[in-house]
Protein backbone atom coordinates (compact mmCIF):
# COMPACT_ATOMS: atom_id res chain seq x y z
CA UNK A 1 0.00 0.00 0.00
CA UNK A 2 1.43 3.29 -1.17
CA UNK A 3 0.01 6.54 -2.46
CA UNK A 4 0.82 7.79 -5.97
CA UNK A 5 0.01 10.97 -7.88
CA UNK A 6 0.69 12.32 -11.34
CA UNK A 7 -0.19 15.81 -12.62
CA UNK A 8 0.06 17.59 -15.96
CA UNK A 9 -0.92 21.24 -15.45
CA UNK A 10 -0.58 24.67 -16.98
CA UNK A 11 1.13 26.15 -13.92
CA UNK A 12 3.78 24.87 -11.45
CA UNK A 13 2.74 21.56 -9.85
CA UNK A 14 5.01 21.32 -6.81
CA UNK A 15 2.33 22.58 -4.40
CA UNK A 16 -0.35 20.42 -6.03
CA UNK A 17 1.78 17.31 -5.60
CA UNK A 18 2.63 18.19 -2.01
CA UNK A 19 -1.03 18.80 -1.12
CA UNK A 20 -2.03 15.60 -2.86
CA UNK A 21 0.48 13.58 -0.86
CA UNK A 22 -0.90 15.12 2.33
CA UNK A 23 -4.36 13.68 1.67
CA UNK A 24 -2.85 10.32 0.67
CA UNK A 25 -0.62 10.21 3.76
CA UNK A 26 -2.71 7.37 5.21
CA UNK A 27 -1.41 5.13 2.43
CA UNK A 28 2.22 5.42 3.52
CA UNK A 29 4.15 7.09 6.33
CA UNK A 30 7.57 5.57 5.75
CA UNK A 31 8.91 7.94 3.08
CA UNK A 32 7.79 10.47 0.50
CA UNK A 33 9.08 11.83 -2.79
CA UNK A 34 8.20 14.32 -5.52
CA UNK A 35 9.64 14.61 -9.04
CA UNK A 36 8.87 17.42 -11.47
CA UNK A 37 9.95 18.28 -15.00
CA UNK A 38 10.90 21.57 -16.61
CA UNK A 39 11.92 21.36 -20.24
CA UNK A 40 14.27 18.39 -20.50
CA UNK A 41 15.28 18.51 -16.84
CA UNK A 42 13.93 16.39 -14.01
CA UNK A 43 14.03 17.58 -10.40
CA UNK A 44 13.46 15.27 -7.45
CA UNK A 45 13.44 15.31 -3.69
CA UNK A 46 12.66 12.34 -1.45
CA UNK A 47 13.34 11.24 2.09
CA UNK A 48 12.12 9.36 5.17
CA UNK A 49 9.07 10.20 7.25
CA UNK A 50 5.80 12.07 6.84
CA UNK A 51 5.23 14.41 3.91
CA UNK A 52 5.36 17.48 6.15
CA UNK A 53 8.79 16.42 7.46
CA UNK A 54 10.39 15.49 4.14
CA UNK A 55 9.80 18.76 2.29
CA UNK A 56 11.06 22.17 3.30
CA UNK A 57 10.68 25.49 1.51
CA UNK A 58 14.13 25.14 -0.07
CA UNK A 59 13.15 21.72 -1.47
CA UNK A 60 9.88 23.00 -2.90
CA UNK A 61 11.61 25.91 -4.65
CA UNK A 62 13.80 23.44 -6.52
CA UNK A 63 10.83 21.34 -7.71
CA UNK A 64 10.03 23.50 -10.73
CA UNK A 65 7.92 22.58 -13.72
CA UNK A 66 4.31 22.10 -14.80
CA UNK A 67 4.13 18.32 -14.58
CA UNK A 68 5.33 15.70 -12.19
CA UNK A 69 4.67 12.65 -10.01
CA UNK A 70 4.70 11.96 -6.28
CA UNK A 71 4.77 8.97 -3.93
CA UNK A 72 4.29 8.18 -0.25
CA UNK A 73 5.62 4.81 0.81
CA UNK A 74 5.41 2.16 3.39
CA UNK A 75 7.45 -1.04 3.14
CA UNK A 76 5.56 -4.00 1.69
CA UNK A 77 7.94 -6.53 3.21
CA UNK A 78 7.73 -5.09 6.73
CA UNK A 79 11.23 -3.64 6.53
CA UNK A 80 12.46 -0.40 8.00
CA UNK A 81 13.18 2.62 5.83
CA UNK A 82 15.99 2.24 3.32
CA UNK A 83 17.04 5.52 1.69
CA UNK A 84 17.80 3.81 -1.62
CA UNK A 85 14.26 2.44 -1.92
CA UNK A 86 12.21 5.60 -1.54
CA UNK A 87 10.43 6.68 -4.70
CA UNK A 88 10.24 7.90 -7.44
CA UNK A 89 12.98 5.89 -9.17
CA UNK A 90 14.96 7.14 -12.19
CA UNK A 91 16.75 5.64 -15.20
CA UNK A 92 18.21 7.51 -18.17
CA UNK A 93 18.12 4.82 -20.86
CA UNK A 94 16.64 4.71 -23.45
CA UNK A 95 14.88 7.90 -22.33
CA UNK A 96 14.83 9.74 -19.03
CA UNK A 97 12.22 7.90 -16.98
CA UNK A 98 10.79 8.52 -13.50
CA UNK A 99 8.43 5.99 -11.94
CA UNK A 100 6.35 5.61 -8.77
CA UNK A 101 4.49 2.39 -8.01
CA UNK A 102 1.82 1.12 -5.64
CA UNK A 103 1.59 -2.65 -5.28
CA UNK A 104 3.89 -5.65 -5.32
CA UNK A 105 5.34 -7.79 -8.11
CA UNK A 106 5.17 -11.50 -7.41
CA UNK A 107 7.83 -12.42 -9.99
CA UNK A 108 10.34 -9.69 -9.09
CA UNK A 109 13.21 -12.11 -8.40
CA UNK A 110 12.86 -13.80 -11.79
CA UNK A 111 12.67 -10.40 -13.46
CA UNK A 112 15.88 -9.32 -11.70
CA UNK A 113 17.68 -12.32 -13.16
CA UNK A 114 16.26 -11.57 -16.59
CA UNK A 115 17.36 -7.94 -16.28
CA UNK A 116 20.94 -9.00 -15.58
CA UNK A 117 21.29 -11.90 -18.02
CA UNK A 118 19.10 -10.82 -20.95
CA UNK A 119 18.31 -7.12 -20.77
CA UNK A 120 21.78 -6.11 -19.51
CA UNK A 121 20.27 -3.84 -16.87
CA UNK A 122 21.51 -3.45 -13.33
CA UNK A 123 19.08 -3.43 -10.37
CA UNK A 124 20.58 -1.53 -7.47
CA UNK A 125 18.03 -2.06 -4.66
CA UNK A 126 15.69 -4.71 -3.30
CA UNK A 127 12.67 -2.73 -4.47
CA UNK A 128 10.35 -4.35 -6.99
CA UNK A 129 9.48 -0.84 -8.14
CA UNK A 130 13.00 -0.44 -9.54
CA UNK A 131 12.51 -3.76 -11.32
CA UNK A 132 9.24 -2.52 -12.80
CA UNK A 133 10.90 0.71 -13.95
CA UNK A 134 13.65 -1.20 -15.74
CA UNK A 135 11.20 -3.58 -17.40
CA UNK A 136 9.28 -0.57 -18.72
CA UNK A 137 12.52 1.08 -19.86
CA UNK A 138 13.63 -2.07 -21.69
CA UNK A 139 10.25 -2.45 -23.38
CA UNK A 140 10.41 1.18 -24.49
CA UNK A 141 13.82 0.53 -25.98
CA UNK A 142 12.55 -2.56 -27.81
CA UNK A 143 9.46 -0.75 -29.12
CA UNK A 144 11.17 2.46 -30.24
CA UNK A 145 12.59 3.17 -33.68
CA UNK A 146 15.90 5.04 -33.59
CA UNK A 147 15.13 5.90 -29.95
CA UNK A 148 12.22 8.15 -30.88
CA UNK A 149 9.25 8.13 -28.54
CA UNK A 150 5.61 8.52 -29.52
CA UNK A 151 2.24 7.31 -28.21
CA UNK A 152 2.35 4.07 -30.23
CA UNK A 153 5.78 3.23 -28.85
CA UNK A 154 4.68 3.90 -25.28
CA UNK A 155 1.52 1.79 -25.52
CA UNK A 156 3.52 -1.07 -27.04
CA UNK A 157 5.97 -0.80 -24.14
CA UNK A 158 3.16 -1.01 -21.57
CA UNK A 159 1.75 -4.06 -23.38
CA UNK A 160 5.19 -5.66 -23.17
CA UNK A 161 5.40 -4.79 -19.49
CA UNK A 162 2.03 -6.46 -18.84
CA UNK A 163 3.28 -9.61 -20.56
CA UNK A 164 6.34 -9.82 -18.35
CA UNK A 165 5.34 -8.70 -14.87
CA UNK A 166 3.00 -10.44 -12.44
CA UNK A 167 1.26 -9.19 -9.33
CA UNK A 168 -0.41 -5.92 -8.41
CA UNK A 169 0.68 -2.53 -9.71
CA UNK A 170 -0.68 0.94 -10.23
CA UNK A 171 1.96 3.15 -11.82
CA UNK A 172 2.66 6.78 -12.66
CA UNK A 173 5.71 7.53 -14.78
CA UNK A 174 7.35 10.54 -16.43
CA UNK A 175 8.91 10.21 -19.88
CA UNK A 176 11.39 13.00 -20.54
CA UNK A 177 10.30 15.34 -23.28
CA UNK A 178 6.94 13.61 -23.72
CA UNK A 179 4.65 13.51 -20.69
CA UNK A 180 2.89 11.50 -18.02
CA UNK A 181 2.12 7.78 -18.29
CA UNK A 182 -0.18 5.92 -15.90
CA UNK A 183 -1.26 2.28 -16.02
CA UNK A 184 -2.87 -0.39 -13.88
CA UNK A 185 -2.36 -4.16 -13.66
CA UNK A 186 -4.70 -6.41 -15.71
CA UNK A 187 -6.64 -7.38 -12.57
CA UNK A 188 -7.16 -3.85 -11.26
CA UNK A 189 -6.03 -4.93 -7.80
CA UNK A 190 -4.59 -1.59 -6.73
CA UNK A 191 -6.69 1.55 -7.37
CA UNK A 192 -5.99 4.40 -9.78
CA UNK A 193 -8.37 7.23 -10.75
CA UNK A 194 -8.38 10.13 -13.23
CA UNK A 195 -9.42 13.75 -12.69
CA UNK A 196 -9.34 16.85 -14.86
CA UNK A 197 -9.57 20.60 -14.44
CA UNK A 198 -10.39 23.07 -17.20
CA UNK A 199 -8.46 26.36 -17.06
CA UNK A 200 -8.21 29.36 -19.41
CA UNK A 201 -4.76 28.08 -20.39
CA UNK A 202 -6.01 24.56 -21.19
CA UNK A 203 -7.06 21.25 -19.64
CA UNK A 204 -5.15 19.90 -16.64
CA UNK A 205 -5.09 16.21 -15.65
CA UNK A 206 -4.41 14.34 -12.45
CA UNK A 207 -4.14 10.62 -11.71
CA UNK A 208 -4.09 9.37 -8.12
CA UNK A 209 -4.53 6.34 -5.92
CA UNK A 210 -7.80 7.67 -4.51
CA UNK A 211 -10.47 10.12 -5.59
CA UNK A 212 -10.03 12.13 -2.38
CA UNK A 213 -6.90 13.65 -3.93
CA UNK A 214 -8.89 14.71 -6.98
CA UNK A 215 -11.59 16.30 -4.81
CA UNK A 216 -9.29 18.23 -2.50
CA UNK A 217 -7.09 19.56 -5.31
CA UNK A 218 -10.07 21.07 -7.12
CA UNK A 219 -10.19 18.61 -10.01
CA UNK A 220 -13.29 16.92 -11.37
CA UNK A 221 -13.49 13.14 -11.06
CA UNK A 222 -13.60 11.49 -14.49
CA UNK A 223 -13.27 7.74 -13.97
CA UNK A 224 -11.08 4.90 -12.78
CA UNK A 225 -8.22 3.66 -14.90
CA UNK A 226 -9.43 0.29 -16.18
CA UNK A 227 -7.51 -2.93 -15.45
CA UNK A 228 -4.74 -3.25 -18.03
CA UNK A 229 -5.34 0.25 -19.39
CA UNK A 230 -2.63 2.83 -20.02
CA UNK A 231 -3.30 6.57 -19.90
CA UNK A 232 -0.93 8.99 -21.62
CA UNK A 233 -0.97 12.77 -21.19
CA UNK A 234 1.62 14.77 -23.07
CA UNK A 235 3.08 18.05 -21.83
CA UNK A 236 0.53 20.02 -23.89
CA UNK A 237 -2.37 18.31 -22.11
CA UNK A 238 -3.38 15.92 -24.91
CA UNK A 239 -5.08 12.85 -23.35
CA UNK A 240 -4.84 9.37 -24.88
CA UNK A 241 -5.69 5.94 -23.48
CA UNK A 242 -5.52 2.34 -24.66
CA UNK A 243 -6.19 -1.13 -23.33
CA UNK A 244 -2.73 -2.74 -23.33
CA UNK A 245 -3.36 -6.11 -21.68
CA UNK A 246 -4.32 -9.18 -23.69
CA UNK A 247 -6.64 -10.46 -20.96
CA UNK A 248 -8.21 -8.60 -18.05
CA UNK A 249 -10.29 -9.45 -14.98
CA UNK A 250 -11.59 -6.71 -12.72
CA UNK A 251 -10.88 -7.86 -9.16
CA UNK A 252 -10.08 -4.93 -6.83
CA UNK A 253 -8.48 -5.52 -3.45
CA UNK A 254 -11.19 -5.97 -0.80
CA UNK A 255 -8.90 -4.60 1.91
CA UNK A 256 -9.07 -1.18 0.26
CA UNK A 257 -12.73 -0.98 1.27
CA UNK A 258 -12.19 -2.53 4.69
CA UNK A 259 -9.22 -0.50 5.86
CA UNK A 260 -6.79 1.07 3.44
CA UNK A 261 -8.75 3.79 1.64
CA UNK A 262 -10.17 6.97 3.12
CA UNK A 263 -13.96 6.81 3.64
CA UNK A 264 -14.48 9.87 1.41
CA UNK A 265 -12.96 8.10 -1.60
CA UNK A 266 -14.64 6.39 -4.54
CA UNK A 267 -12.85 3.28 -5.75
CA UNK A 268 -14.08 1.42 -8.83
CA UNK A 269 -17.46 3.08 -8.60
CA UNK A 270 -17.94 2.26 -4.92
CA UNK A 271 -18.14 4.74 -2.06
CA UNK A 272 -15.78 3.46 0.60
CA UNK A 273 -17.96 5.06 3.29
CA UNK A 274 -21.13 3.39 2.00
CA UNK A 275 -19.35 0.03 1.81
CA UNK A 276 -18.35 0.32 5.46
CA UNK A 277 -21.90 1.26 6.43
CA UNK A 278 -23.06 -1.91 4.65
CA UNK A 279 -20.51 -3.90 6.64
CA UNK A 280 -22.19 -2.66 9.80
CA UNK A 281 -25.59 -3.78 8.49
CA UNK A 282 -24.42 -7.34 7.85
CA UNK A 283 -22.57 -7.49 11.18
CA UNK A 284 -25.74 -6.46 13.01
CA UNK A 285 -27.70 -9.14 11.18
CA UNK A 286 -25.15 -11.77 12.16
CA UNK A 287 -25.18 -10.74 15.83
CA UNK A 288 -28.97 -10.73 15.87
CA UNK A 289 -29.15 -14.25 14.40
CA UNK A 290 -26.16 -15.96 16.04
CA UNK A 291 -25.70 -14.16 19.38
CA UNK A 292 -29.08 -12.74 20.43
CA UNK A 293 -28.19 -13.39 24.07
CA UNK A 294 -25.52 -10.65 24.18
CA UNK A 295 -26.62 -7.85 26.51
CA UNK A 296 -24.87 -4.92 24.84
CA UNK A 297 -25.00 -1.56 26.62
CA UNK A 298 -22.94 0.40 24.09
CA UNK A 299 -21.23 0.00 20.72
CA UNK A 300 -17.79 1.63 20.63
CA UNK A 301 -15.61 1.91 17.51
CA UNK A 302 -11.84 1.57 17.39
CA UNK A 303 -10.92 4.83 15.63
CA UNK A 304 -11.00 5.59 12.76
CA UNK A 305 -11.89 3.31 9.87
CA UNK A 306 -14.44 1.24 11.82
CA UNK A 307 -16.70 4.20 12.68
CA UNK A 308 -19.18 3.90 9.77
CA UNK A 309 -19.68 0.17 10.43
CA UNK A 310 -19.97 0.65 14.19
CA UNK A 311 -22.51 3.46 13.92
CA UNK A 312 -24.74 1.49 11.53
CA UNK A 313 -24.39 -1.65 13.66
CA UNK A 314 -25.53 0.25 16.74
CA UNK A 315 -28.46 1.76 14.86
CA UNK A 316 -29.60 -1.62 13.57
CA UNK A 317 -29.36 -3.23 17.01
CA UNK A 318 -31.02 -0.29 18.74
CA UNK A 319 -28.04 0.12 21.07
CA UNK A 320 -26.36 3.43 22.02
CA UNK A 321 -23.30 4.36 19.96
CA UNK A 322 -20.50 5.88 22.02
CA UNK A 323 -17.00 7.21 21.42
CA UNK A 324 -14.93 5.43 24.04
CA UNK A 325 -11.40 6.02 22.76
CA UNK A 326 -9.57 9.24 21.99
CA UNK A 327 -6.92 8.94 19.31
CA UNK A 328 -3.59 10.72 19.30
CA UNK A 329 -3.36 11.97 15.71
CA UNK A 330 0.42 12.22 15.83
CA UNK A 331 1.14 8.52 16.21
CA UNK A 332 1.50 6.40 13.06
CA UNK A 333 -0.83 3.57 12.11
CA UNK A 334 0.14 0.52 14.18
CA UNK A 335 -0.81 -1.79 11.32
CA UNK A 336 2.11 -0.55 9.21
CA UNK A 337 4.76 -0.20 11.91
CA UNK A 338 7.62 -2.69 11.50
CA UNK A 339 8.24 -4.93 14.48
CA UNK A 340 5.76 -6.48 16.89
CA UNK A 341 7.31 -4.75 19.93
CA UNK A 342 6.95 -1.34 18.27
CA UNK A 343 3.30 -2.01 17.49
CA UNK A 344 2.49 -3.18 21.02
CA UNK A 345 4.22 -0.23 22.63
CA UNK A 346 2.46 2.26 20.38
CA UNK A 347 -1.13 1.16 21.10
CA UNK A 348 -1.43 3.02 24.40
CA UNK A 349 0.38 6.01 22.99
CA UNK A 350 -2.15 6.05 20.17
CA UNK A 351 -5.40 5.49 22.09
CA UNK A 352 -6.73 6.47 25.49
CA UNK A 353 -9.99 5.23 27.00
CA UNK A 354 -12.79 7.48 28.28
CA UNK A 355 -13.51 5.64 31.53
CA UNK A 356 -17.10 6.88 31.90
CA UNK A 357 -18.09 5.12 28.67
CA UNK A 358 -16.86 1.75 29.96
CA UNK A 359 -17.48 1.74 33.71
CA UNK A 360 -20.02 -0.92 34.65
CA UNK A 361 -21.07 -1.62 31.02
CA UNK A 362 -21.09 -4.51 28.60
CA UNK A 363 -19.46 -2.96 25.53
CA UNK A 364 -19.18 -4.14 21.95
CA UNK A 365 -15.93 -2.91 20.41
CA UNK A 366 -15.91 -2.74 16.61
CA UNK A 367 -12.75 -2.76 14.51
CA UNK A 368 -12.24 -2.96 10.77
CA UNK A 369 -10.14 -6.12 11.04
CA UNK A 370 -8.01 -8.26 13.30
CA UNK A 371 -4.63 -8.88 11.72
CA UNK A 372 -1.97 -9.81 14.25
CA UNK A 373 -4.20 -9.49 17.31
CA UNK A 374 -1.70 -7.40 19.28
CA UNK A 375 -3.72 -4.20 19.05
CA UNK A 376 -7.02 -5.96 19.75
CA UNK A 377 -5.64 -7.60 22.88
CA UNK A 378 -4.28 -4.32 24.22
CA UNK A 379 -7.51 -2.43 23.50
CA UNK A 380 -9.66 -5.07 25.19
CA UNK A 381 -7.41 -4.86 28.25
CA UNK A 382 -7.73 -1.06 28.22
CA UNK A 383 -11.53 -1.40 28.20
CA UNK A 384 -11.41 -3.73 31.20
CA UNK A 385 -9.06 -1.40 33.07
CA UNK A 386 -11.53 1.43 32.36
CA UNK A 387 -14.22 -0.57 34.21
CA UNK A 388 -16.07 -2.56 31.54
CA UNK A 389 -17.99 -5.56 32.91
CA UNK A 390 -17.83 -7.50 29.66
CA UNK A 391 -16.00 -6.75 26.41
CA UNK A 392 -17.33 -8.15 23.16
CA UNK A 393 -15.35 -7.68 19.97
CA UNK A 394 -16.59 -7.47 16.37
CA UNK A 395 -14.52 -7.38 13.18
CA UNK A 396 -16.02 -5.75 10.07
CA UNK A 397 -14.02 -8.21 7.97
CA UNK A 398 -13.53 -12.00 8.10
CA UNK A 399 -10.51 -13.62 9.77
CA UNK A 400 -7.25 -12.68 8.06
CA UNK A 401 -5.77 -16.15 7.60
CA UNK A 402 -3.42 -15.89 4.63
CA UNK A 403 -0.48 -13.85 3.42
CA UNK A 404 -1.16 -10.82 1.27
CA UNK A 405 1.27 -10.64 -1.64
CA UNK A 406 -0.18 -7.65 -3.50
CA UNK A 407 1.28 -4.77 -1.53
CA UNK A 408 -0.08 -4.91 2.04
CA UNK A 409 2.25 -5.35 5.01
CA UNK A 410 1.07 -8.71 6.28
CA UNK A 411 2.99 -11.25 4.24
CA UNK A 412 3.85 -13.79 6.95
CA UNK A 413 1.20 -16.26 8.11
CA UNK A 414 3.17 -16.77 11.31
CA UNK A 415 2.20 -13.22 12.34
CA UNK A 416 -1.52 -13.61 11.65
CA UNK A 417 -3.54 -14.50 14.72
CA UNK A 418 -6.20 -16.30 12.67
CA UNK A 419 -3.84 -18.31 10.46
CA UNK A 420 -3.81 -21.43 12.62
CA UNK A 421 -6.61 -20.73 15.13
CA UNK A 422 -10.39 -21.10 15.06
CA UNK A 423 -12.69 -18.32 16.25
CA UNK A 424 -12.88 -19.61 19.82
CA UNK A 425 -9.10 -19.82 20.09
CA UNK A 426 -8.80 -16.27 18.74
CA UNK A 427 -11.38 -15.05 21.25
CA UNK A 428 -9.36 -16.54 24.08
CA UNK A 429 -6.10 -15.16 22.70
CA UNK A 430 -7.35 -11.57 22.56
CA UNK A 431 -9.25 -11.87 25.84
CA UNK A 432 -12.77 -11.01 24.59
CA UNK A 433 -15.98 -12.31 26.17
CA UNK A 434 -17.42 -12.84 22.68
CA UNK A 435 -15.99 -12.53 19.18
CA UNK A 436 -17.96 -11.84 16.00
CA UNK A 437 -16.39 -11.93 12.54
CA UNK A 438 -17.94 -10.72 9.30
CA UNK A 439 -18.78 -13.50 6.85
CA UNK A 440 -16.82 -13.33 3.60
CA UNK A 441 -19.85 -13.49 1.32
CA UNK A 442 -21.52 -10.76 3.36
CA UNK A 443 -18.41 -8.62 2.91
CA UNK A 444 -18.45 -9.17 -0.83
CA UNK A 445 -22.11 -8.23 -0.98
CA UNK A 446 -21.51 -5.08 1.10
CA UNK A 447 -19.28 -3.79 -1.71
CA UNK A 448 -20.89 -5.45 -4.74
CA UNK A 449 -24.33 -4.04 -3.91
CA UNK A 450 -22.92 -0.55 -4.55
CA UNK A 451 -21.59 -1.49 -8.00
CA UNK A 452 -23.09 -4.70 -9.42
CA UNK A 453 -20.55 -4.59 -12.26
CA UNK A 454 -17.94 -5.78 -9.75
CA UNK A 455 -18.36 -9.53 -9.73
CA UNK A 456 -14.94 -10.54 -8.36
CA UNK A 457 -12.54 -9.24 -5.74
CA UNK A 458 -9.10 -10.06 -4.47
CA UNK A 459 -9.92 -11.60 -1.09
CA UNK A 460 -6.72 -13.64 -0.83
CA UNK A 461 -5.91 -12.64 2.75
CA UNK A 462 -9.28 -14.08 3.81
CA UNK A 463 -9.64 -17.18 1.61
CA UNK A 464 -6.14 -17.92 0.27
CA UNK A 465 -7.26 -17.59 -3.36
CA UNK A 466 -4.69 -15.48 -5.22
CA UNK A 467 -6.45 -13.86 -8.13
CA UNK A 468 -3.39 -13.66 -10.40
CA UNK A 469 -3.02 -17.46 -10.30
CA UNK A 470 0.77 -17.44 -10.06
CA UNK A 471 1.40 -17.49 -6.28
CA UNK A 472 3.06 -20.77 -5.35
CA UNK A 473 3.85 -22.30 -1.98
CA UNK A 474 7.54 -21.72 -2.69
CA UNK A 475 6.88 -18.01 -3.22
CA UNK A 476 4.98 -17.75 0.07
CA UNK A 477 7.81 -19.59 1.84
CA UNK A 478 10.33 -17.15 0.38
CA UNK A 479 8.35 -14.21 1.77
CA UNK A 480 8.29 -15.71 5.24
CA UNK A 481 12.03 -16.37 5.05
CA UNK A 482 12.66 -12.77 3.96
CA UNK A 483 10.68 -11.42 6.90
CA UNK A 484 12.71 -13.52 9.31
CA UNK A 485 15.95 -11.82 8.27
CA UNK A 486 17.01 -8.83 10.39
CA UNK A 487 16.67 -5.46 8.69
CA UNK A 488 19.22 -2.68 9.05
CA UNK A 489 17.64 0.75 9.45
CA UNK A 490 18.86 3.64 7.33
CA UNK A 491 17.90 7.29 7.11
CA UNK A 492 18.53 10.60 5.38
CA UNK A 493 16.84 12.46 2.57
CA UNK A 494 18.17 13.25 -0.86
CA UNK A 495 17.82 16.12 -3.27
CA UNK A 496 18.57 15.36 -6.90
CA UNK A 497 18.75 17.53 -9.99
CA UNK A 498 19.30 15.12 -12.83
CA UNK A 499 21.00 17.62 -15.13
CA UNK A 500 23.65 18.37 -12.52
CA UNK A 501 26.51 16.17 -11.40
CA UNK A 502 26.57 16.74 -7.68
CA UNK A 503 26.28 14.63 -4.54
CA UNK A 504 22.87 14.43 -2.85
CA UNK A 505 22.40 16.72 0.13
CA UNK A 506 20.99 15.35 3.35
CA UNK A 507 17.64 16.78 4.45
Amino acid sequence: MCGILGVVATTPVNQLLYDGLQVLQHRGQDAAGIATAEGGRFHMHKGPGLVRDVFRTRNMRDLTGNWGIAHCRYPTAGSAYNAAESQPFYVNSPFGLMLAHNGNLTNAEQLKRDMFLQDLRHINTNSDSEVLLNVLAHELQEASTKYQVDAETIFKAVAGTHRRVRGAYAVVAMIAGYGLLAFRDPYGIRPLVIGRHETPQGMEYLVASESVAIDTLGFQFVRDVEPGEAVLIDTRGQFLSRQCAQKTLHAPCMFEYVYLARPDSLIDGVSVYAARVNMGVSLADKIRHTMPHLAIDAVIPIPDSSRPAALELATRLGVPYREGFVKNRYIGRTFIMPGQATRKKSVRQKLNAIASEFRGKNVLLVDDSIVRGTTSREIIQMAREAGAKKVYFASASPPVRFANVYGIDMPSRAELIAAYRNDEEIRQEIGADALIYQDLEALREAVRSLNPALTQFDTSCFDGHYITGDVSADYLDSIEAARARPVREEGGGSQLDLNLVSPPAND
